[in-house]
């Protein structure tokens, strides 16, 4: 249903779904899910058999631990037993030993780099890497300190990308009136638009993130005074540069925008930036079939956050004392049918639709969630490219049960802003008639519409059903995805279960589309 690499280090007992290619979830034995995990972890019992003791560890005895009955991994400097928790692992002990005994940072970052190991294996802690010696670079020598460099939007030598990145980085500055503070920023880029652009202010702390390309800029301060909770954020998007204004809550000159934090003023690869969060509340919460719900969160007043066309956020809950995180992918709330850019898209609010499993941990943690409650959202993540869709005449979307969810936003972006979009068809795939979200829309928008067609195909149909029946198959595929003609440029998206998307994958290779035709949505 989203667009992440497969998981190494998840939560034990989380549903997900992976592309061809990525990992499977392997079937937990009875015991082994992540409340069970949790129960472990404040049971007691000592997991790293050291005894409470922490120590320092050498590359040598932290490569001495590589086996499944005695296995310690690294990340970022801090050493773990894994062996307890091989067993409460879904991806399997396989995808743990790749790590065994060795730095698992790049491997972890590389899959789900969201997923929260201090507080899932905090108990697991063997200790510190000992730290190797080595000859400190020579700084550059200046007459500016750091502090002042960094408020004056000036990037240090160290936080570049290269020399031939320089020209392209981008810069800030600021300005104040009697009663306004101005941050702007000059990204360099044309065709700067609010998908781009997050910003956040919680009490004062202000952080500006600007996404170019596979990049992120970040402007993030500990502002010098209070500022109000209404802020403007506009965006010039043809020269790229964006304008955050803060209003002040007492009318006083500042003599500085603030202290820097840690990231400030940094560019780095998007995939390098640590998740943010804000708290969000829930508004509304609204049934869709028997088991699927459409929980409507508004973001903070303070707060100005898009999220593009198939990407994903991530829910962050505290369950058990435990930090548990999971991704869905946003909708709207509702299939327009008049082809504008519904009202709703005003960076407010974020709408998901998600399934609850009567044993999901999370789910039900979700469920019991009251209006008014509140529960952390990241800021958006996913690689997924509208350019995907710009440039195809022909779009499949293929969707079994909740993997419909990021086909909501596709579907309205192809048909209301590609000019060249000339079929979009949805083939939805559920158990049962009660099964399939927004069905009567869905069949509006295709009598609304003569470019989208949605199929429905049922797999446990009642008698009485009239339509398609079966699972995903070559049979299915090759009469429903077809080209309009040999040379028309095709996008075929496809999200589910792990087995739905890996054969469906394999089966569209095997009919002839290439794997820059097809689009896997992953968790």
């Amino acid at each position: 249903m989203l667009n992440v690499p497969p998981q190494a280090f998840p939560a034990p007992g989380s549903q997900q779904r992976v592309a061809a290619g990525g990992r499977a979830k392997v079937p937990l034995k009875p015991g082994r899910s992540l409340m069970d995990w949790i129960r472990l972890t404040k049971s007691g019992k000592d997991l790293t058999g050291l005894k409470g003791r922490l120590i320092e560890v050498t590359e040598d005895e932290l490569a001495k631990h590589n086996k499944k009955e005695d296995c310690w991994i690294c990340i970022r400097g801090f050493v773990y037993n894994v062996t307890p928790y091989m067993e409460y692992h879904p991806g399997g002990e396989d995808e743990l030993m790749k790590a065994a005994g060795t730095d698992g940072t790049d491997l972890f970052d590389q899959v789900h780099r969201w997923v929260n190991y201090e507080s899932m294996l905090k108990e697991c802690l063997v200790g510190r890497m000992a730290v190797k010696c080595v000859a400190a670079p020579k700084e550059f020598s200046s007459t500016l300190s750091e502090e002042k460099k960094q408020l004056n939007g000036m990037l240090p030598e160290r936080k570049v990308l290269g020399a031939s990145a320089k020209d392209l980085t981008p810069s800030y500055d600021w300005f104040q009136t009697d009663s306004l503070i101005t941050i702007v920023i000059y990204t360099k880029q044309k065709n700067m638009n609010a998908e781009l652009v997050i910003v956040d202010c919680q009490e004062k702390r202000l952080r500006g993130e600007i996404i170019v390309d596979e990049h992120s800029y970040l402007v993030e301060v500990d502002l010098d005074h209070a500022v109000q909770e209404d802020m403007a954020v506009n965006i010039s998007e043809k020269v790229g540069k964006v304008e955050i204004t803060l209003k002040k809550k007492d009318k006083i000159n500042w003599k500085t925008l603030g202290r820097p934090l840690e990231s400030h003023n940094t560019f780095v690869k998007h995939s390098d930036r640590g998740l943010f969060y804000r708290k969000c509340k829930l508004v509304s919460k609204v049934e869709v079939t028997h088991d699927t719900k459409l929980f409507c969160l508004m973001l903070p007043k303070s707060t100005r956050l898009h999220v593009p066309t198939g990407q994903h956020v991530y829910l962050k809950q505290i369950i058990a004392g435990t930090e548990v995180v999971k991704p869905y992918t946003p909708v709207l709330p509702f299939l327009p049918l008049d082809f504008k850019e519904p009202s709703h898209r005003d960076g407010e609010h974020i709408y998901l639709m998600i399934k609850i499993y009567s044993c999901g941990l999370f789910t039900q943690a979700l469920d019991h969630l009251q209006i008014g409650d509140y529960i952390s959202v990241s800021s958006p993540e996913g690689n997924f490219k509208k350019s995907q869709v710009q440039t195809s005449e022909d779009v499949f979307l293929l969707a079994a049960g909740t993997g419909f969810t990021p086909m909501v936003k596709l579907m309205n972006f192809a048909l209301t802003q590609v000019s060249c979009v000339r079929t979009v068809k949805l083939i939805f795939f559920n158990k049962t008639e009660d099964d399939i979200l927004w069905r009567n829309q869905l069949e509006q928008l295709a009598l609304k519409d003569e470019r989208f067609e949605v199929q429905f195909i049922l797999s446990q149909p009642t008698k009485d059903w009239v339509g398609k029946q079966g699972k995903i198959s070559p049979s299915l595929l090759s009469e429903f995805v077809k080209r309009n003609r040999k040379d028309s440029k095709v996008l075929i998206c496809i999200c589910g279960p792990t087995p739905f998307t890996e054969q469906g994958v394999e089966y569209l290779k095997d009919l002839g589309y290439s794997q820059e035709e097809i689009h896997a949505f992953t968790a």
